[in-house]
């Protein structure tokens, strides 16, 4: 069999790797719970409809704010540009051109116009948020740059090829309209192969339930450390985006510090699954962790979760605290947010019915699609997830672009209905942070029992699990606390290796109550969280001992290579 090999990054056009950065800081990542309904949107329009209507002062207000807005620009004295950041706009002709600097100021002003109908409305805040990102979807849909005729690096490209980037373009929007569901494709999948050249680490699947998978990772040094170490993925998703390229690896990286690695591999449920819940899912690590230690010998384990995949454990870790079993050594929970939170996007439409109608949904169905989810939700940032996409692949006529991540974010699961429902009821009530709200396998969970020394990351740019809300979640827990506060977004504050030459993080020993305040006296470290998870890690793994010269244990034998058959289940 031939293995499919991703191009070296440096082969990459620098258009592409924008494109696929941009993407990367955006998508939805592992926490596909409520979603985005055309309702939702349609009925922040009705609101702000009704705002003009019974207030037609503000709409006249408003439409001579733009009229001097655009003679401004007409007259060449506007100085309307766009916000830091939006690379949309970079095109030097935007600039150098006064036809084109005149499309981009007006496209401004009217963009301007709207919002200021908003913020002068009598809406309440929460509404007008909604009603911002609701008019924000119209001016994005709307930008000139997703034309022919209004994109001057698309009417360049146009005039070079003679049209045939057009021809390629069409090419690509039929093939999306047949496999895509008519969204812009976000990655070349053709490029990837889970086993070949993602998910390659060495190991072998030395356990398995109708739940998981349990993969133990071939030692890569001498000796090792002996207290294992398991990471729990979100449910949501296929594991291996702690095993993606070799360099971005999570597990390679691990292996090669000396560290007995053990990793879940969710099974993808169906509608037959719908029952599974926070008690199935602890109950399958439980069972996992008993194989892990029959393997290894160790009493204690050390565990890495993200995500919805951080809630189980939490969820497993409370159960274990009520019961006085102290075998987990550490945890680090990543991009964990486990209660409500007010900030971010998705906050914006968290509600009791729109949670209610998301139970909804996924009981007819048995479970929670998460392609259709990440479908839903690339409207949450169109303009890296959908109108970028919509120029590169259809105006510019060029491939999606060859990137891991995307892919992996591509690769999704589905959640089933019972532990969907489990979870909008955390977020929405907290209860997995209340002590006494929620019990896990017939035990009460109070976080402030757990007392194992506890790391939590979270990322400043993050719109899915907002840093704040992971501080939150952090003072929950009993125990010795760090906190580590990256300078990127969702999945890249989890993708971060040593490599990266632009990482930075925040830290601050003092774990106040206030996040702000945390942050006021946080201190700014150069390079990536990984090598200080590392040695942090490492103080909570035990003595060297001689690595094992075989994988598994006699009751626990190989049953397949890594990484197993549950990632491979569509």
């Amino acid at each position: 069999m031939v293995t499919k090999k991703n191009p070296p990054e440096g082969e990459a056009s620098d258009e592409a790797r924008d494109l696929a950065e941009q993407a990367t800081e955006s998508i939805l990542g592992p926490n596909p719970f409520i979603g985005l309904q055309p309702q939702d949107v349609f009925a922040s329009y009705q609101a702000l409809g009704r705002q003009v209507t019974e207030n037609p002062q503000l709409l006249v207000e408003q439409e001579g704010a733009l009229i001097r807005d655009l003679i401004a620009v007409l007259a060449g004295t506007s100085d309307l540009a766009p916000v830091k950041g939006d690379k949309r706009f970079s095109d030097e002709s935007w600039q150098d051109n006064p036809f084109y600097r005149m499309i981009m100021q007006g496209h401004f002003a009217w963009a301007n116009s709207l919002q200021g109908l908003v913020d002068r409305s009598a809406l309440d805040e929460r509404s007008k948020d909604r009603a911002r990102f609701a008019v924000s979807l119209l001016t994005d849909a709307w930008a000139p740059t997703n034309t022919l005729l209004g994109n001057p690096a698309v009417m360049r490209k146009t005039w070079e090829t003679k049209g045939w980037n057009l021809v390629d373009g069409m090419k690509n929007l039929i093939g999306d309209m047949q496999k895509n569901g008519g969204l812009p494709s976000q990655v070349d999948k053709s490029a990837f192969e889970v086993g070949g050249n993602l998910a390659k680490s060495e190991g072998a699947v030395v356990f398995r339930n109708p739940v998981l998978e349990l993969i133990q990772y071939t030692p890569t040094t001498a000796k090792v450390h002996e207290t294992p170490h398991l990471i729990v993925p979100p449910e949501v998703n296929k594991f291996y985006v702690f095993d993606l390229s070799p360099g971005k690896s999570m597990i390679e990286y691990l292996t090669n510090s000396g560290i007995q690695v053990f990793a879940v591999s969710w099974r993808n449920p169906t509608a037959e699954h719908a029952d599974w819940n926070m008690d199935t899912y602890v109950a399958a690590v439980l069972e996992a962790m008993d194989a892990l230690r029959d393997i290894t010998g160790s009493p204690e384990v050390v565990i890495h979760a993200a995500c919805s995949g951080a809630m189980t454990a939490a969820g497993l870790a409370g159960h274990l605290a009520a019961k006085g079993d102290d075998r987990i050594a550490a945890m680090t929970m990543m991009v964990a947010v486990l209660g409500q939170t007010t900030e971010g996007t998705l906050s914006l439409f968290s509600t009791e019915e729109t949670a209610a109608a998301a139970k909804l949904r996924s009981q007819a169905a048995g479970v929670l699609d998460g392609v259709e989810m990440n479908r839903v939700f690339a409207w949450l940032r169109p303009n890296d997830l959908v109108w970028n996409y919509w120029v590169n692949n259809y105006l510019m006529g060029n491939a999606p672009p060859v990137f891991d991540i995307l892919y992996w974010s591509n690769d999704s699961t589905r959640l089933p209905a019972a532990f969907h429902a489990e979870v909008l009821d955390m977020f929405l009530d907290n209860r997995l942070v209340k002590p006494g709200e929620m019990t896990v396998l017939g035990t009460p969970i109070d976080l402030s029992r757990v007392e194992c020394d506890t790391m939590f990351i979270a990322g400043v740019t993050d719109h899915i699990t907002p840093w704040k809300g992971v501080y939150s979640s952090a003072i929950s827990f009993g125990g010795e606390k760090e906190f580590i506060l990256s300078n990127s977004g969702h999945i890249q504050s989890l993708i971060n290796p040593p490599t990266n030459k632009r990482a930075k993080y925040f830290t601050n020993p003092d774990m106040v109550a206030s996040a702000d305040a945390w942050l006021k006296q946080a201190q700014p470290v150069e390079g990536s969280w990984w090598d200080r998870w590392r040695v942090w890690a490492s103080e909570r793994s035990g003595e060297l001992v001689p690595a094992p010269k075989t994988l598994g244990s006699r009751r626990h034998k190989p049953l397949d290579k890594a990484p197993g058959t549950y990632v491979h289940e569509a």
